[in-house]
């Protein structure tokens, strides 16, 4: 039995050792084939190719293949990013990701040129200047739109329940991204509206709230993440515990296990466990979801208006050698109930569909907005 047993062993680590090393082979076998399809485009195609920019095609084509929100930036386009993320840059104010081969606008961002011009979370842009999205990476879509401050650019868009293309001409214009604004709506509800997570936005909404506080009638809380396209973990969490007094808030699942993590909430609700409203919408996306999903799995907010994107993936940005990068999803959200918002998002208590263009504070066509407030006047 005991020799039994033991050739089983070596039988195993054979047959594994075999898997290993036929493994290995295909894949050479495979990057053989790629020098040789290179090779013969390079001397068959009707067009002379550039070969540099067919390399970043398929390096960037093998990232799109995992997920719409892997991707490579090459160094122009990385450094182009970097100066991006300072707050203030140049563009049309839209989040977007790739899908089915065309750019599918995740939100617009509130006051920029995409949202004064009516774009809406959910377009699909098939067109930029006339110039078919579909068979274009993610990165060469991007690099389309931008442009000299002031030029205007047209865009054809795709829109759910519209049966034909609609056109819009916007120009662009020095994005300034104000992530919180507030009121006090009817004497005694605190209205707080967040646009992103950037790095100031949880210092700003605690600002906010303590503001609000002053007036000792204030008896409710609207939380507002509509067209929300997120931004950093570190101020979802931060912002979910403002709400909270204890509890999971969020935990990450990766093939690493140094992504592995959970995130809980410590003792000190600042809206004192006042009744809170959190709108929510299908630009709602990442780390709002985030926030919605773990005040809605502690029923510590009544989550009103319609499901969010379903964006629940962390992405990492690596840099190469060549001073380029790749965008890189490496680990899952997970809400305390242990669901994934991947795909699936954050379902509303109270479906209300949106009718209003923008949200603006004390709008008449604000359905949403307003029926918050009757359920909180009762």
């Amino acid at each position: 039995m005991r020799y039994y047993l033991i050739l089983i062993f070596f039988l195993n680590c054979f047959i594994f050792n075999n898997f290993s090393i036929s493994n290995e082979n295909d894949i050479y076998k495979k990057i053989d084939l790629f020098g040789e399809v290179l090779e013969k485009i390079n001397e068959e195609y009707v067009d002379e190719i550039n070969q540099s920019e067919s390399m970043d095609s398929a390096i960037n084509g093998l990232l799109q293949s995992l997920d719409p929100y892997s991707a490579y930036m090459s160094p122009e386009i990385f450094n182009e990013m970097q100066t991006e993320t300072s707050g203030e840059f140049g563009g049309l104010g839209i989040e977007v990701s790739m899908e089915s081969g065309v750019v599918k606008v995740i939100s617009p961002i509130d006051d920029t040129p995409a949202s004064k011009a009516g774009i809406k979370a959910g377009d699909y842009i098939v067109k930029i200047e006339n110039i078919q999205v579909q068979g274009k990476t993610l990165s060469e879509a991007v690099d389309l739109m931008r442009g000299p401050v002031g030029s205007s650019i047209e865009l054809t868009i795709r829109r759910r329940g519209e049966k034909k293309a609609l056109t819009f001409n916007i120009t662009r214009e020095i994005i300034k991204i104000q992530s919180v604004k507030a009121d006090l709506l009817e004497d005694d509800i605190g209205y707080i509206r967040l646009t992103s997570f950037n790095e100031n936005s949880s210092e700003q909404i605690e600002n906010k709230i303590k503001e609000l506080k002053k007036n000792q009638n204030i008896k409710a809380y609207i939380l507002d993440l509509r067209n929300n396209p997120g931004g950093l973990l570190s101020q979802a969490i931060r912002i979910s515990d403002f709400f909270l007094d204890n509890g999971e808030i969020v935990s990450t699942k990766s093939r690493q296990p140094s992504e592995n993590r959970k995130w809980f909430a410590e003792k000190g609700d600042l809206t004192q466990g006042k009744t809170l409203i959190v709108l929510i919408n299908y630009g709602s996306a990442s780390a709002s979801e985030i926030v919605a999903g773990a005040l809605k799995d502690h029923k510590r907010a009544i989550i009103l208006g319609e499901n969010s994107f379903g964006k629940g993936s962390v992405q990492s940005i690596i840099p190469l050698k060549n001073k380029g990068a790749i965008r890189l999803t490496i680990a899952k959200y997970y809400l305390p109930s242990g669901k994934s918002i991947s795909e699936v998002g954050v379902s509303p208590d109270i479906e209300i569909n949106e009718e209003g263009e923008e949200f603006k504070i004390k709008s008449e066509t604000d359905n949403q907005l307003n029926y918050a407030i009757k359920l909180l006047k009762g």
